[in-house]
């Protein structure tokens, strides 16, 4: 009887976990490089006292 090799496959969902979290660390690295670290931080800051 032959051997056949299987293929793993990754699940879509993880894909799409590690797309979007890819996306927001660009996103993030992007904010910081174009506004620099303190008001990116800032702007992180007054972001989370709006939401709580």
């Amino acid at each position: 009887m032959p051997v056949t090799a299987t293929s793993s496959t990754i699940p879509w969902s993880a894909l799409v976990l590690a797309l979007a979290g890819g996306v927001l660390l660009a996103a993030t690295i992007g904010l910081w490089v174009y506004f620099g670290s303190a008001v990116f931080f800032e702007m992180v800051r007054a972001g989370f006292a709006a939401c709580f």
